[in-house]
């Protein structure tokens, strides 16, 4: 029987092409016209993200963010507007101050803080958004699998 660290096992991992699913709450005022742009104007950008497109990144509960992570997500990104800019006027600050709790309830999960990024994306940044999402992916390969994929 072989000793295996868990460094092992996140280099086996990227030694087989682990590829980490990234869930992306996206407000539907900016960071979801973001996403569109990106496409729209063919700005290539890992396929490793699944976005919901969300009113406001405010109304997103930071139980949405942790059954996501510990339902086999490998991260959560949430993007929203950038403060003051904001169609539902203070949302982004919630979701700003709701950041400091996920953050809290990672370490009660065991799970690194790099897994749940808070970005603000506006609706002409198609290209920003290709990078934060390009950017998250190399962080979480880094990583390795979250420990609650099935």
């Amino acid at each position: 029987m072989s000793s295996m660290t868990v460094t092992d096992n996140v280099d086996a991992s990227q030694d087989q092409g682990y590829q980490p699913i990234i869930i992306c709450f996206a407000c539907n005022w900016c960071s979801y016209a973001a996403a569109d742009l990106a496409g729209v104007s063919r700005i290539q950008y890992p396929p490793n993200v699944r976005i919901i497109r969300v009113m406001c990144s405010g109304m997103v509960h930071p139980n949405l963010v942790i059954d996501a992570l510990t339902k086999g997500a490998d991260g959560v990104l949430m993007c929203g507007c950038h403060p003051g800019d904001c169609h539902y006027r203070e949302g982004n600050l919630r979701a700003e101050s709701r950041a400091e709790a996920i953050k809290l309830m990672l370490q009660d999960f065991g799970l690194e803080d790099e897994r749940y990024r808070l970005e603000w994306v506006s609706a002409s940044e198609g290209a920003r958004f290709a990078q934060v999402v390009t950017d998250m992916v190399a962080d979480l390969k880094r990583l390795g699998p979250s420990p609650y994929k099935m």
